[in-house]
Order: C-alpha cells, then structure tokens, then sequence
C-alpha cells in the first residue's frame, strides 16, 4: 500500500479554486503596473500585455489539467514527468522542487510577509525577520493539524485580498477620470531601460506563476478528474480577469504620465486617490493578507512532492518523509522537511545576505522549472498515443493550447537565457548535483 492512498480526499472544488487563485495572487497584482507600463511604453500595449500572459498561463493550466486528469497522483509535475519519461526525470523534477525552489519560495514568502507586518506598525525590520518565522511556524502547524484547517485558511485568505483588489476595480471604473487607452509613455521612460512587449510580457508571467500548485494536491482532491479542470479554469481566469482590470481602473484613476514613475507603489496610490489616506493603509494591508495566503498555499502544495518522492522511495529517510499522522492523515514528515528547509533558507539569508538569496534563488529555478513544464505539455501528446480510449477531461481547441503553452514556455526559457544567462547555468548545475544522488539512491535505498 502507497501512503499516498492513506492522505485523505478533503479538497473540495472550492477550496482547489481558492489555492490556485490564492497561490499566484501575491504582491504582484499590487506592485506590477508601473513596472509592466515601464516595459510596454503604453496603457494599450501594457494592458496587452497582462491579457497575453493571463492567455498563455491558462493554456498552461488547461494542457496540465488533462495531464493531470490521466495521471490524477499526489505530487503534480513530478508524477507527471516521472510517469511519462520515467523516475530518473522524475527524481530531477522533484529534486529541484524540494531542495531549492520550494524552501526558496517559502523562504522569501516568509521575510517579505515579515518585513511587510513590521513596516506596517512601524516595527524593526529585525523583528520583522522573526514576525515572518513566526508566521511560517503557524501555517505548518496548522496544516499538519488539517489539510481541511489549510483549505479553511486558503479560503479565507483569498477572499479576504480580494476585496481590496475589487474595490480598487469597482471604484476606480467608477470615479477614475484619466483616459485609460491610448497613454503613450515612451518619452519619460528613463535611458537604459528597454521598450520591450517581450519583456512587459515576461514581468506579467513572474506574477502569474504558480499556477500549478493546486496538481501537487490532486492525489487528496475529491473527484479529482472533473475538479481539477474546473478549478483551473474558473481560478485561472478569475486571476486574469483580476489583473486586467486591476490595471484599467489604475491607468483610470492615475494618468499613466505619472504612473510610470511610482514603482511598486501604484496600486496604493490610487487607493490613496479613492479612499483618502485609509487607502494607502487598505491596501497595504490587503498585500499583507495576501502574502500570507499566498505562503499557506505554498506550505499546502509544496511538501506533497517530497512526499511522493519519498513514497517512491527516491529520497533518503523515505520512511521519516513519508510519514503520515493517523489521527489528522496530514503528510507530517514532508510538512516537516519543508519547513526546517525553509526555515534554513531564512536564517541563511539573515546571517549571510551578500551570499545567500532565497528570492534569487527562486528567480533562478524558474529557468529549469519551465523546461520541465514543457516536458509536461509535451507530455500531452504522449499520453494521447499511449491512452487512444475515453478521457476523463480533454483540452478544449486541441491542439492548439497546448501547442500554445509549449510556445510560452519557451518564451520565458528564452527570455531567461538573455536576461540572467548566468542564473539559467546556476539552476542547470542544481539539477546535475541531483543526477549522482539519484544513483546512489538507486543503488542503495
């Protein structure tokens, strides 16, 4: 018997909604605008460019849906590649997940959320450092007590950083009074800085990411064949329309001449324009909620791949990993790794922040990652050769979303080798230090 098979089916199709929205939905949709007008040299181009990345997210989320709706296993992107190209491509996927990208991710997570709450109430940033691992040490006790205590959470938390997000929608198409189209900013873009769509594209698609995570938790969704789709679908295009609203009431409220000087600040300034000086606080605390969902989310996906890893027997101390709890059937072992990695990755930034990155070092395993989602979408196709019979879900426009998903794949692949060709070699040498464990494990476990 798998252990897989004792995690109990508690992720209904509300809950599997509220964490793929909940897992993308960070800072980004707060901070990005400016950044992606800097980028796309005007409100058209730039509003654009949100719609093209919300696209070729959902052509990734549906081409994975069917995948995942074949291969319906714990563990997401890992089960995937290790089912359709074998366990040494397998191992390689999850190994990177769990060494580097996950603990990074919920690194970083951590000390932005901590940083963002000290700020707030005008603590240190030191006690903010430890506001954040107090954070992360709640959430994993909360989901080892539950993943329906997690679910409850992600629910909350998503709904909660939405509101600030419609309110700026609603009320600024409301009482906006700047054009919203046709704001060309390319005279005050500063020297050195590129007008680039590619690039604005790019920018849109870092805050897109994590769009997968609800396929970590396929193996505990009910019905997971027809709520896996479903929860991509409506999650997916909740995020996209979402975003592309966001920027239309912003670009409605501020003119975009005085947007593209205000970095990560826009969103605020225009909640300051609406709501007066509560605004700037509104929305403050709306990334602060959302931070902090968006970190739940992270703990709820992540550790599954460990634990699949170590249900096959691919990692050291498979049975320590691997260990469910009875009483509450939450994956305790892998919640466990994850965030003693997590919490290694904070302290390592804390103490040796010259060496030691865990925002860079998430930014660089996007590189590997996308090659390993394009195995995936690539994986589609395979999988239609080997099962020619009946599909629980099958991706609409066949095959052009997939042939969609692989394009922006590679796009981003691309993107990345010119913009931080160094980054890109640096996570290709994370995975060929995977390749001598995976032997030894081979051999000897």
């Amino acid at each position: 018997m798998h252990q897989e098979d004792s995690l109990k089916k508690s992720i209904g199709l509300m809950t599997a909604i509220t964490i793929v929205t909940g897992t993308i939905i960070g800072s980004g949709v707060f901070v990005k605008p400016s950044v992606v007008l800097g980028h796309a040299g005007s409100s058209n181009m730039a509003i654009a460019a949100w719609v093209v990345g919300g696209v070729l997210t959902l052509a990734a989320g549906l081409t994975i849906a069917e995948v995942g709706a074949q291969i319906p296993k714990t563990g997401g992107l890992y089960a995937y590649i290790r089912d359709i190209y074998g366990r040494f491509w397998g191992f390689l996927t999850g190994w990177v997940q769990t060494v580097i990208y996950g603990p990074a991710i919920i690194a970083s997570l951590t000390l932005f959320f901590g940083i963002l709450v000290a700020n707030f109430f005008g603590f240190s940033e030191s006690l903010g450092i430890w506001i954040g691992i107090a954070a992360l040490t709640f959430l994993v006790i909360l989901n080892i007590l539950g993943t329906g205590l997690g679910g409850a959470m992600q629910n909350f938390t998503t709904v909660a950083k939405l509101i600030p997000v419609f309110a700026i929608i609603i009320f600024g198409l409301l009482w906006g009074k700047a054009d919203i189209f046709n704001q060309d900013v390319t005279s005050l873009i500063k020297d050195g800085d590129e007008i680039n769509f590619g690039r604005a594209v790019l920018a849109t698609l870092f805050a897109y990411d994590g769009w997968i995570m609800l396929t970590n938790l396929t193996g505990e969704m009910k019905n997971a064949k027809r709520n896996l789709p479903l929860a991509m679908l409506i999650g997916l295009s909740v995020v996209t329309l979402a975003y592309v609203f966001i920027n239309i009431a912003v670009f409605h409220v501020i003119p975009a001449s005085e947007l593209i000087g205000m970095g990560n600040t826009s969103s605020a300034q225009a909640a300051t324009v609406l709501f007066g000086s509560i605004g700037a606080k509104f929305v403050n605390i709306g990334v602060i909620i959302s931070i902090f969902g968006c970190l739940n989310g992270k703990i709820m996906t992540f550790p599954r791949v460990p634990f699949a890893m170590a249900d096959d027997h691919l990692l050291p101390f498979s049975k320590v990993i691997g260990y469910v709890s009875p009483k509450t059937n939450t994956p305790v072992g892998a919640l466990s790794i994850v965030y003693l990695l997590g919490l290694l990755l904070v302290l390592l930034t804390m103490a040796f922040p010259k060496v030691v990155n865990a925002d860079y070092l998430s930014e660089i395993c996007i590189f590997v990652i996308y090659v390993f989602y394009i195995m995936a979408f690539v994986g589609l196709f395979l999988l239609r050769k080997r099962f020619k019979g009946q599909r629980a879900y099958s991706v609409p426009l066949y095959p052009v979303v997939p042939i969609v998903a692989i394009l922006g794949g590679l796009f981003i692949i691309i993107s990345t080798l010119q913009s931080d060709f160094l980054g890109a070699l640096y996570s290709l040498i994370i995975v060929a230090v995977g390749i001598p464990f995976y032997l030894f494990l081979k051999k000897h476990v």
